[in-house]
């Protein structure tokens, strides 16, 4: 069972906290904002995994020389090669759930949006405990905006959100997503190994089959460890054993 955070780093200098609360769906002309996406909410296997990225006028630029896009866009490759260059030049925090966790916080919450936006209060909320100078942070649009802004504010904290509708083509979310994919690929692999058998990306026949691989070798209860219980594809693979 697993649910850290994997990988922080920022400067000391510059930090301060954030001033107020609020919410909008108007762009800011500020340049310094908070990015914040994430990888696995449609996989069956594998974790869900939630990276923030700080993006200033510099490290805006750089990003941009780097040809930084949304992880959609990208090949697992590219992705795995494109993430350390980030995590080298932006304050990021990246935040996995293992599916076991998943499952036992699922099976509370009942509601992937809410699952969703603690996930991506926890990112933000790594940075701003860091300091990080930043008012605001852009997110894609998903369920009730107050959900994330709730569960930072029961922490005391204070941000301006701004959720869009295919807020990855704003750079700083779209370096969030790959750091998200890259760690989500790098824990699929992991948890592969560790059955044993290949566990694809996504919700396919492909990945039925690869359950009922998992159940065969290492016994139903094994497959809560790797996989989102929640899906469909669970009620699909245990219908296919009776």
């Amino acid at each position: 069972m697993w649910i850290r955070l994997v990988d922080y780093r920022a400067p000391r200098k510059n930090f301060q906290r954030v001033p107020r609360l609020t919410m909008t769906t108007q762009p800011s002309a500020r340049i310094e904002r908070i990015g914040i996406d994430e990888s696995g909410k449609g996989d069956y296997f594998g974790p869900l995994v939630i990276a923030a990225v700080f993006v200033n006028a510099t490290t805006q630029g750089e990003l941009k020389l780097m040809a930084v896009r949304d992880s959609k866009k990208l090949s697992d490759g590219r992705v795995l090669e494109m993430a350390p260059d980030i995590k080298t030049i932006c304050p990021h925090s990246v935040i996995a759930i293992g599916p076991q966790k998943y499952n036992e916080l699922y099976a509370k919450i009942k509601n992937l949006n809410r699952l969703l936006a603690w996930g991506h209060a926890k990112a933000l909320e790594t940075l701003l405990d860091r300091g990080v100078i930043c008012a605001r942070a852009i997110s894609d649009q998903f369920g009730d905006e107050r959900l994330i802004l709730n569960a930072l504010q029961e922490k005391g904290r204070t941000i301006v959100l701004e959720q869009r509708t295919k807020a990855e083509s704003d750079l700083a979310v779209a370096a969030a997503s790959v750091l998200a994919r890259a760690e989500f690929l790098i824990r699929l692999n992991r948890l592969s190994s560790e059955v044993g058998t290949t566990l694809p990306k996504g919700a396919s026949p492909t990945v039925e089959l690869a359950a009922r691989m998992v159940i065969k070798k290492h016994g139903q209860d094994r497959l809560g460890s790797v996989a989102k219980l929640h899906f469909k594809t669970t009620q699909a693979v245990l219908a296919g054993l009776t």
